[in-house]
């Protein structure tokens, strides 16, 4: 039976009384780690900056550019982005996770991704991230092999061996984190056929 307009709401149980001094406060010390979030915050920022002078850079340069000097401050561009993702999802994903919750649950521009965000989730987010950033570094590294061997070249055949044996192990660890939490999710059983 629902309660009457005339009912008094029980006030909701205080946590706080619950415990004992001890538990307070190493639950307490997850506030530590709010200057962190801050400084990613303030990290975010310069990213910005450094966006908006890339970019610049770019329009300023378009007609003097050559076709692959474009693509190769566009793929910066595209990088800082990839960065600045990761940058957010660790922001938020770990204050959500970590430190305390953010109460988005009715907010029109809640990320879709934070409704299901553990740490385990997040790790596996990061990890994809950072295989993407790893590509761009790549990419990057690709377009400009054409010059290896040249003396203007910036990197040589060994750089361009190490970039690709670093990007492959971060795939293979990024297969690793999603092998062991797959490992870690309880076994779906599928309903018995009569």
């Amino acid at each position: 039976m629902p309660p009457s307009a005339d009912t008094p709401i029980p006030p909701p149980p205080s946590w706080r009384t619950n415990l004992r001094p001890l538990p307070q406060l190493i639950f307490s010390s997850r506030w530590l780690q709010l200057p962190l979030y801050l400084g990613l915050i303030v990290a975010q920022g310069v990213y910005v900056v450094l966006f908006i002078k890339e970019l610049w850079h770019l329009v300023h340069n378009a007609m003097r550019f050559t076709e692959q000097e474009i693509m190769l401050v566009v793929l910066g561009l595209i990088d800082v982005v990839m960065i600045s993702n990761l940058l957010i999802m660790v922001i938020v994903g770990g204050y959500e996770t970590f430190v305390s919750r953010l109460e988005l649950e009715r907010h029109p521009d809640q990320p879709e991704w934070l409704s299901h965000v553990n740490a385990s989730v997040l790790k596996i987010k990061l990890a994809m991230a950072i295989i993407g950033i790893s590509s761009i570094h790549l990419l990057r590294t690709f377009i400009e092999a054409g010059a290896l061997g040249t003396d203007g070249a910036r990197y040589t055949e060994t750089a361009v061996l190490w970039q690709t044996v670093i990007h492959c192990v971060f795939v293979l660890s990024a297969i690793g984190i999603a092998a062991v939490d797959r490992l870690g999710q309880p076994l779906m059983h599928a309903p018995a056929k009569h």
